[in-house]
């Protein structure tokens, strides 16, 4: 069953320090060395993913002489890198004979890379131009670094996707089926106008010697360059109809905002993202880490200081797609508010709740989900829960179905992982207005993909919440702990959500497991104007038995500029003027797990639970909530109303009363 508000709200951890984070355990060199290697996510940016590549010249097999350009006519480029040595080149070689036959109807072009020098390749080992890249010239352009790696360019010649075919091989291991088609994947996703949801991989494969050639230089110009890092980094919120204040969308509305741009930049304020950067000659852990690259922010400082040359315009990306419509492709449902929310112009609403009904006979298991507000401007944020006829939110803290908040963008979840939508469900909107001066009206709607079959895995979320909290008049540096005491099953955490409101002012969650506490997300500048999620590259697992806590810091004094009032006491509560303590996780499990989140026990707990002779009193903030169990209306709950509690309830009511008794 779903946990409910009182299961979360009752969540009040115990308050202790928190041990020094520990690194997670990294495997030796040597011996001890696990020599297995299945492809990892990488950072798109740090792949080479929307940059353009040189048009060099190429020989095929056949003799006949090219360019890159001669495919412009295609939808979409496959260079793939191959041999006849590399025992997983030969592997992949009838995979990309399939592929190849499947999407070249659909408009894919496929090139042949052979980057091996002393290799002799056979012309008719594909259907499509294969060229022995016998001084290194297209490796190089290319950036390949493995003999299996694959990149697809599109008709401009910008890298869409970067990484493996799949991950049915590797290194030292086969599968029968693949898990995840990669590039096949992708490929499907190009083709329907939609950003693929893995944009790199490494590919596992005979490593190439980077130094054989010099990779042709693209010159800095706002075409060939600028207009790419524009594109890729800024134009998901910086576009008509964004919450971006402008759009940059053009040469001239570059240029027109280039001292903003370089000052935001140069700070690191933009794009976006506030986790703590990763220690030197390491990896953001995080697959949506939004830090420019070194390189992109280099150019893009340098193009912004100089000439502000335009280029060729023959060098500029392709369009990006309608961001008016649906971030996730054509959805299988979609539902909205059925009637418009009036906007007031000015002062605050309170949250508004619209129920709308799904009707569905069946579960439904939905792998891509997109909430779209229909007035941006005054929609802060959108909570979706997907609850069963007449039951009623529990609270922020209950976990959500889908969100919208500021910087967000379609949630779509590789093949195998999906959400329930249980049948006749009811989704319930819980939507945050803020007036900003003009009266306005408002139908958010939500669209929903389907899963084909049923996932490996089910993705869940849970909320880590310590609602008792008082933040001190004047206080700078106000610590609030929350814990999960006791996972209660093995999962794998996808993603964190911190959430605070104007004085937020750090955070971090830790995992605690087999006696070494690891920090996974650090927060050092909360920012309450971009509610970001942090999507880990590789789920993290989290074993039965751990413990998981969110600390949240908090400025309520007169030095924190967005501060209400630095004369008043803060404590829980809805509005922007009150605050919040609220860590939210995504995580999956196996199908047959527990349902529910991962809010649970210490083992024992309950068979040493005493039921105090005097009831367990309902604390203030929580008494309007508390109502239908407390069907006396005292105040308390007695036994009779404690045993018919719901059991993930009454887990929790226990663990509450056993650590906050005397």
């Amino acid at each position: 069953m779903r946990l409910t508000a009182l299961a979360l709200t009752l969540a009040i951890a115990w308050t202790a320090a928190a041990d020094d984070a520990t690194p997670a355990p990294r495997a030796q060199k040597g011996a001890d060395a696990d020599p297995k290697e299945a492809p990892k996510l990488r950072l798109p940016g740090e792949a080479g993913v929307s940059r353009l590549i040189p048009d060099v010249p190429f020989t095929d097999l056949a003799g006949k002489a090219g360019k890159l350009s001669d495919f412009k006519q295609s939808k979409l480029l496959v260079v793939a890198f191959t041999n006849t040595t590399c025992p997983l080149c030969k592997k992949y070689t009838p995979v990309l004979q399939r592929l190849e036959k499947e999407f070249a109807p659909k408009g894919v072009s496929f090139l042949f890379v052979n980057p091996t020098k002393g290799d002799k390749p056979d012309a008719t080992t594909f259907a499509g131009r294969y060229a022995h890249d016998t001084d290194g010239t297209l490796t190089a352009a290319l950036g390949a670094t493995s003999t299996t790696e694959v990149v697809v360019l599109d008709a401009a010649r910008t890298v869409r996707y970067r990484g493996a075919v799949s991950d049915q091989y590797g290194l030292g291991y086969a599968l029968d089926a693949p898990r995840a088609s990669y590039l096949a994947t992708a490929l499907s996703d190009l083709l329907a106008d939609k950003r693929p949801v893995v944009q790199a991989t490494t590919a596992p494969g005979c490593e190439l010697a980077p130094d054989r050639a010099k990779a042709p230089a693209v010159a800095l110009t706002y075409h060939a360059r600028v207009e790419r890092i524009v594109q890729a980094n800024c134009a998901e919120c910086h576009r008509k109809g964004g919450v971006g204040p402008f759009a940059l969308d053009t040469y001239d509305a570059v240029v027109a905002n280039k001292g903003m741009i370089r000052k935001v930049v140069d700070k690191g304020t933009m794009p976006p993202w506030f986790a703590a950067p990763p220690k030197k000659g390491e990896h953001s852990p995080f697959a949506n880490d939004r830090t420019l690259t070194e390189g992109d922010k280099r150019d893009l400082l340098a193009w912004l200081a100089g000439d502000l040359k335009k280029g060729d315009p023959a060098d500029a990306p392709l369009p990006r797609a309608d961001e008016s419509g649906w971030g996730l492709g054509k959805p299988d449902a979609v539902f909205q508010l059925p009637k418009p929310v009036a906007i007031k112009a000015e002062g605050t609403m309170p949250y508004q709740v619209v129920s709308v009904p799904t009707e569905f006979d069946e579960d439904k298991w939905v792998q891509a989900v997109e909430v779209q507000p229909g007035a941006r401007e005054v929609v802060h944020h959108v909570l979706v829960f997907a609850l069963p006829k007449g039951q009623r939110i529990g609270g922020e803290a209950q976990g959500f179905f889908a969100a919208y908040v500021p910087g967000s963008t379609a949630l779509v979840y590789p093949e195998g992982y999906a959400k329930k939508l249980p049948k006749g469900a009811n989704l319930v909107f819980q939507l945050h207005y803020t007036p900003n001066g003009t009266a306005t009206t408002d139908r958010t709607r939500i669209g929903l993909v389907f899963a084909n079959t049923a996932p490996r895995y089910e993705v869940r979320v849970t909320g880590i919440a310590n609602p008792a909290f008082t933040i001190p008049a004047g206080a700078d540096n106000h610590r609030v702990n929350a814990s999960i005491p006791y996972v209660p099953f093995d999962a794998h955490v996808l993603a964190l959500f911190p959430h605070a409101h104007l004085r937020g002012k750090a955070a971090r969650y830790e995992l605690r497991a087999g006696g070494k506490t690891t920090t996974l997300l650090d927060v050092p500048h909360y920012d309450f104007n971009w509610q970001l999620q942090y999507r880990f590259a590789e789920p993290v697992p989290v074993p039965k038995g751990s413990v998981l806590t969110y600390t949240a810091w908090y400025d309520n004094s007169d030095k924190n500029p967005a501060n209400p009032d630095a004369t008043k006491p803060v404590r829980w509560g809805p509005q922007t003027a009150d605050e919040m303590h609220l860590g939210y996780v995504e995580f999956v499990v196996a199908p047959g797990a527990p349902a529910g989140g991962l809010l649970g026990l210490r083992p024992g707990a309950a068979a040493d639970f005493k039921f105090p002779k005097d009831g367990i009193t309902i604390p203030d903030q929580f008494k309007e909530r508390f109502k239908r169990f407390d069907t006396n209306d005292d105040g308390k709950l007695d036994e009779k109303e404690f045993n018919a509690l719901p059991e993930a309830v009454k887990a929790v009511v226990i663990g509450y009363v056993q650590r906050t008794a005397p």
